[in-house]
């Protein structure tokens, strides 16, 4: 069983710090009292750069989560993929999240999503990456791993880490009402 002294390690599918530190807050709102470790990996999404569809985008996070099982050792595996989709003609920003834990048992869950502007949906369907569109037309310097295109939508109300946080949150409610509590090995 767990005891509340054991530290509960989460291996991350990225070395972004955003996508890190939104897993381990994720998991420190959800289980309080327990101590989490949170550590990024470079490990490949298996599609494109820029997810095109909701449906690549939640592939891009499963790849990322399967690496994880497959290649390092922790209690839980999170993948965080961001994505787009065009939806009559507008095109919204989001994010995947798939967290396996160690006993293969698997939850998903999404963000909240947001259009973006014209001017960076006509720069992403040229074949930009979002990120890249998102410094270009905001003049910002790597707001990926910042406030993203959210944070620079909403002014700052809303950051790409606080995105990510909630949508690992509403992941986690699987394995709060579904699954018993995670066993260390």
């Amino acid at each position: 069983g767990m005891k509340m002294s054991d530290v509960v390690r989460i291996a991350v599918g990225s070395k972004n710090p955003v996508k890190v530190n939104a897993a381990l807050a994720g998991f420190e709102a959800m289980f309080p009292g327990q101590a989490f470790t949170a550590e990024g990996y470079s490990v490949a999404s298996g599609v494109s750069d820029q997810p095109m569809s909701c449906r690549e985008t939640l592939q891009g996070a499963t790849n990322r989560a399967d690496a994880l099982v497959k290649s390092c050792r922790a209690d839980y595996f999170v993948g965080i993929e961001g994505g787009i989709e065009v939806i009559d003609g507008t095109m919204f920003a989001g994010a995947w999240i798939v967290v396996i834990d160690s006993q293969g048992n698997v939850a998903r869950g999404r963000s909240g999503s947001f259009s973006l502007p014209v001017e960076v949906q006509q720069l992403v369907e040229s074949g930009i990456e979002l990120g890249i569109a998102n410094d270009e037309v905001f003049d910002k310097q790597n707001s990926k791993h910042a406030g993203g295109a959210v944070g620079s939508l909403t002014n700052g109300v809303i950051s790409r880490q606080s995105l990510y946080e909630h949508a690992v949150v509403l992941t986690l409610a699987d394995f709060r009402n579904h699954f018993s509590k995670p066993e260390i090995s």
